[in-house]
């Protein structure tokens, strides 16, 4: 696929991919959705980390609203069912771990897009906005089930409601995301960490990801199965021996991934 709203680059196993209209602070059109979809499928299978990012002062201001001015009524449903649906699937669904870089401003399904990762970091100018309320609609694009997880119930229920900004460092503080990071330092830092998890353990991180989710579809006992399984997978890989050799030699492990 030709890219024209986003840019792809994959460099060192990061498979680095930029929402790219600034002059509209990144909103998501239907070609966008398209965009993102395809490139998150392919920086899963080509790279050892994906991250999502925006271009200019904003990571994404959510949908844009002038993509739907038909004049016409218009079908949410079959939007959020063909279009949204599946991109949020390709994130939460990447065998490799995924990282939103929120470098500004994550208003209604842009907020909700940078909380399907799994690992948001943000400067700490930016601010997330379960903006929906403000249109008379309610939080989409996974948001209802992300934020009672991320963040508990009272806090999820105060965002989707009241609609307010959320600084980066009150989502930090709530559990919300994984990291705010001062400005200056921001985008040295995301970079850092993909390019750590870009050398990592491929077959862990996947395993990782998968019994973390699962958890909440499982009792106790059916979680310590799932343990036990991932966990057995991951024994049997090469990763695995050269980290247990690396530890007994004193020297940095040297995974091969997938």
């Amino acid at each position: 696929m030709d890219y024209e709203t986003i840019t792809y680059a994959l460099n060192d196993g990061v498979a680095l991919i930029t929402l790219n209209r600034a002059d509209k602070m990144n909103a998501l059109t239907s070609q966008m959705r398209a965009e993102l979809t395809h490139a998150v499928t392919e920086g899963g299978n080509e790279g050892r980390v994906v991250v999502l990012t925006g271009a200019g002062r904003a990571f994404c201001s959510g949908q844009d609203l002038s993509d739907r001015a038909s004049g016409g009524a218009i079908d949410l449903e079959q939007s959020l069912q063909e279009e949204y649906a599946p991109l949020i699937r390709a994130i939460v669904n990447c065998p490799v771990p995924t990282i939103a870089a929120v470098n500004g401003p994550a208003a209604g399904a842009g907020a909700n897009l940078a909380l399907a990762a799994d690992v948001v970091f943000a400067s700490e100018s930016a601010y997330f906005m379960q903006a929906f309320t403000r249109i008379g609609l309610i939080p989409d694009a996974g948001g209802t089930y992300a934020l009672p997880r991320q963040m508990g119930m009272a806090k999820a229920m105060g965002a989707a409601l009241f609609a307010d900004k959320i600084s980066a460092r009150q989502a930090d503080d709530w559990g919300m995301i994984w990291q705010s990071v001062p400005d200056a330092e921001f985008d040295a830092h995301w970079r850092a960490k993909a390019a750590h998890l870009a050398t990592g353990p491929t077959l862990a991180y996947a395993e990782a990801k998968r019994a973390i989710r699962a958890t909440w579809d499982n009792g106790f006992e059916a979680q310590l199965d799932v343990e036990a399984k991932a966990q057995g997978r991951c024994g049997t890989s090469e990763d695995f021996a050269e980290g247990v050799t690396a530890f007994t030699q004193k020297r940095a492990p040297v995974f091969k991934g997938r």
